[in-house]
């Protein structure tokens, strides 16, 4: 704990509402809670946190949430005795680390594999982002199809996989885009979690270490930024398993059904 403060992760639809983050940090990892009535319950035991905010960048709402939560909180407390962390990553960075995951999955396997990025739905802005995402990893990567599946959602895990092979892939590797692991289906080969542990328990050190430093200098304790939707950003490369790469953002639609290399799409 840093200066005796309690870090909290805050799980969003990314992570089931933080249910698959304990798996992912480890026994001895902190605590995860949702940012509303979960984050206000575990309050209540712990005088001095800080809340790191677990999303990779398509879920902009739970740092909002969780300013809320913790302004609330902090009424009858010394200031700053709450601070909220800037989110784990950028949209930026999760297209660094499914490209660092599809590479290492492509070693193995048929040619002509097709990538399918598995994510939970979570509503039209976010699952028009894993879109976007997904465009992004196949930009500079030697695959031709990079496809998209919702799971609670359209289209589910079952229909992408399918899709996958009618367009003539000739193997199909599952890769999680969020926290929430992908699942077993027959016949298909499935990637890891895009950030193992020791990656991702310094990268939400890195984000601790981050709010600290910005409370120490400038007096933000973060809430403001985030109740307005401005947040933290953290554009920069962090050293951690895959560094940022060319991620342009125009040129493509929005939200792509299907991605093939030389080949127009008529989806």
């Amino acid at each position: 704990m840093p200066d005796g403060r309690t870090v909290l992760l805050l799980g969003g639809h990314e992570s089931r509402g933080g249910a698959v983050l304990p798996a992912l940090v480890g026994p001895d990892g902190p605590e995860a809670k949702g940012p509303g009535r979960e984050l206000h319950a575990a309050l209540r035991g712990h005088g001095r946190a800080v809340a790191v905010p677990m999303t990779f960048g398509r879920d902009p709402d739970l740092a909002a949430t969780a300013a809320q939560t913790l302004g609330w909180a902090a009424r009858d407390r010394a200031a700053g005795a709450l601070l909220l962390a800037g989110p784990l990553g950028t949209a930026e960075h999760l297209v660094s680390w499914i490209r660092g995951a599809v590479t290492r999955a492509l070693r193995e396997g048929p040619p002509d594999q097709a990538v399918l990025l598995v994510a939970p739905a979570a509503g039209l802005e976010a699952d028009a982002e894993l879109f976007r995402v997904a465009r992004l990893v196949w930009q500079y990567l030697p695959v031709r199809w990079v496809e998209v599946a919702l799971t609670g959602g359209e289209p589910e895990v079952d229909e992408g996989i399918e899709r996958c092979r009618r367009l003539g892939a000739g193997g199909v590797v599952l890769v999680p885009a969020s926290f929430v692991p992908v699942p077993e289906r027959p016949g298909t080969r499935s990637a890891g979690p895009l950030l193992g542990r020791a990656s991702l328990t310094a990268l939400i050190r890195d984000r601790v270490a981050e709010a600290e430093r910005r409370w120490d200098r400038y007096g933000d304790d973060g809430l403001a930024a985030a109740r307005h939707g401005h947040g933290h950003g953290h554009g920069h490369g962090h050293g951690h398993e895959n560094d940022n790469e060319d991620d342009r953002r125009d040129g493509f639609p929005a939200a792509l059904t299907v991605i093939q290399k030389g080949v127009a799409s008529n989806a």
